[in-house]
C-alpha cells in the first residue's frame, strides 16, 4: 500500500500544483492518463476511475500489438511517466491490465495433449484399436506479463486471481472476491 501512496503522492503533483492556479491542472488525455495509471495500479477501483479507466480499455485496433503500443502511448502521457520506476510499472500495466483476469488467463491459458484410448471392435471382443483423444486443460502458470502486472512493486492487484485444482484434472483460474 505504501507504494501505491507513493505512485499517487508523485501523479498529485500533477494534478495539484503547491500554488495551483486553473492553468497548471492537467485536464484532458493527460489528466486521464494519469487517473489511470493510477486506476489501474488499485485491484479496488472507485467510481471516480470509470472514465480515465473507459478511456484506457476504449483504446483497441485490429492487432494486439498495435492495442498495447497505442495503450502505452496513452499512459505515457502523464508527466510523471518518466519518473524513476513508472517506465516499469506503466509496462506492467500496459501488458497486465485487462489481461490477467481469471476469464483471460483460462483462456490464454487453455492446451492440450493427446492420449490414446483403446477402442473394442464388437461386443465383448478382444480385438480393438487405439485411437489418438486430445484432452484440453488449463496450465496452472500465469503467463511472464501476469506475472510482472501482479508482482510489481507499485500495484495492489496481487491476489485478484488464483488457480484452483489440478493442472491435468480439470483445475482453472477464478477470480477472488
Amino acid at each position: 500500500m505504501k507504494q501505491i501512496l507513493a505512485v499517487a503522492a508523485a501523479s498529485a503533483a500533477f494534478f495539484v500544483p503547491v500554488a495551483a492556479q486553473a492553468d497548471d491542472l492537467l485536464t484532458g488525455d493527460t489528466r486521464l492518463a494519469c487517473e489511470a495509471v493510477l486506476c489501474l495500479s488499485s485491484g479496488d477501483r472507485p467510481s471516480e476511475c470509470a472514465p480515465s479507466i473507459k478511456r484506457y480499455f476504449s483504446i483497441k485496433h485490429k492487432k494486439l500489438s498495435d492495442t498495447l503500443k497505442s495503450r502505452r502511448n496513452f499512459l505515457e502521457m502523464c508527466p510523471s511517466s518518466n519518473e524513476p520506476h513508472m517506465p516499469a510499472l506503466i509496462n506492467a500495466l500496459v501488458n497486465g491490465a485487462g489481461r490477467c483476469d481469471a476469464a483471460e488467463l483460462n483462456r490464454m491459458g487453455s492446451a492440450s495433449y493427446t492420449v490414446q484410448k483403446y477402442v473394442r471392435a464388437g461386443k465383448g471382443g478382444r480385438e480393438g484399436w487405439y485411437e489418438p483423444v486430445k484432452v484440453s486443460y488449463i496450465r496452472n502458470t500465469k503467463p511472464a506479463y501476469c506475472a510482472a502486472y501482479f508482482s510489481h512493486e507499485w500495484t495492489t492487484v496481487a491476489e485478484q486471481v488464483r488457480y484452483v485444482g489440478e493442472e491435468k484434472n480439470g483445475g482453472r483460474w477464478v477470480d477472488v472476491k
